[in-house]
């Protein structure tokens, strides 16, 4: 059984991270990634099978890929966390020469790093491919991918959608961040997505919705149903609601911290809303 209540310190944990990491270079994004916070932790902390050291191939393991990759502080700190790289070099984040850079790279050789990721929409063709190797390896294992929905105004996300259903790309689960926020407002008015379960079932996915992504617990139950449907001849998404800039009250329900980082009275207001758990680095 997950210990969910570990899982919420962390999380509390990882989003002092990431506030700690965008104020000291006053640069990142740090409303997507303490939205999808919860994911992240309950992903590498609790769903994905792996081991470390880190391996490249990732063979005979599940592996996961960032598609929107400006929300690279959660993914930077929960790799840390998790023992992937030590977390003092979490302190070298956006600096010149640093492996932990704006939007992850492989040039670095930072472990946990599969793919750089900074242009939108070509995660999901990644990760496809990685799922087909899996395939011809025999390879029982699960491949991850997150995306934006912002992110789906990218073209090739729908032809990579097509190829996955219409090669029965059945051990892939890609879930999508649903905040309805994008850099430049919300994603209704910028370029509406309309209704993204009828366009994955249409297109010939299996659908998990998740009501509340910012829910430990639900994302757990949520994931579990996902994996059931693997094999199926299907890819399966999972369209997770999260509100963008969660557990820091000024960020919310509004897509302004999309890329803005906090300045030093507005991080020792956020700091005092996620008391410290694990310590910081």
């Amino acid at each position: 059984m997950p210990n969910i209540k570990l899982l919420e310190k962390t999380t509390i944990q990882v989003r002092r991270d990431i506030l700690r990491m965008v104020h000291r270079v006053n640069s990142g994004h740090p409303g997507g990634s303490l939205g999808c916070t919860e994911f992240f932790v309950t992903l590498f902390f609790d769903q994905m099978k792996f081991s470390l050291p880190f391996k490249i191939d990732g063979k005979n393991e599940d592996i996961f890929f960032l598609s929107n990759g400006h929300i690279s502080p959660v993914f930077y700190s929960v790799l840390a966390r998790r023992g992937f790289f030590p977390i003092q070099e979490l302190n070298t984040f956006r600096l010149i020469n640093s492996r932990l850079q704006g939007h992850p790279t492989t040039y670095e050789g930072l472990p946990g790093i599969r793919v750089a990721s900074g242009s939108l929409g070509q995660g999901l063709s990644v990760a496809i491919g990685s799922a087909l190797r899996k395939k011809l390896d025999n390879d029982p294992n699960i491949v991850f991918v997150l995306m934006g929905d912002g992110e789906l105004q990218e073209g090739q996300n729908w032809e990579a959608i097509m190829y996955a259903a219409a090669n029965k790309i059945d051990n892939i689960i890609a879930t999508i961040d649903v905040n309805g926020r994008q850099i430049d407002g919300n994603t209704n008015d910028v370029l509406d997505l309309g209704n993204l379960k009828s366009k994955f079932i249409s297109f010939g996915w299996s659908v998990v919705e998740i009501n509340d992504g910012n829910s430990i617990k639900n994302i757990i139950d949520k994931i579990e149903i996902a994996k059931t449907k693997l094999g199926h001849e299907k890819p399966i998404a999972i369209l997770m609601k999260t509100e963008m800039g969660n557990g820091v009250d000024f960020m919310m329900n509004t897509h302004a911290w999309h890329g803005k980082a906090p300045n030093d009275e507005q991080l020792k207001i956020a700091l005092s809303q996620n008391k410290e758990t694990l310590g910081d680095y």
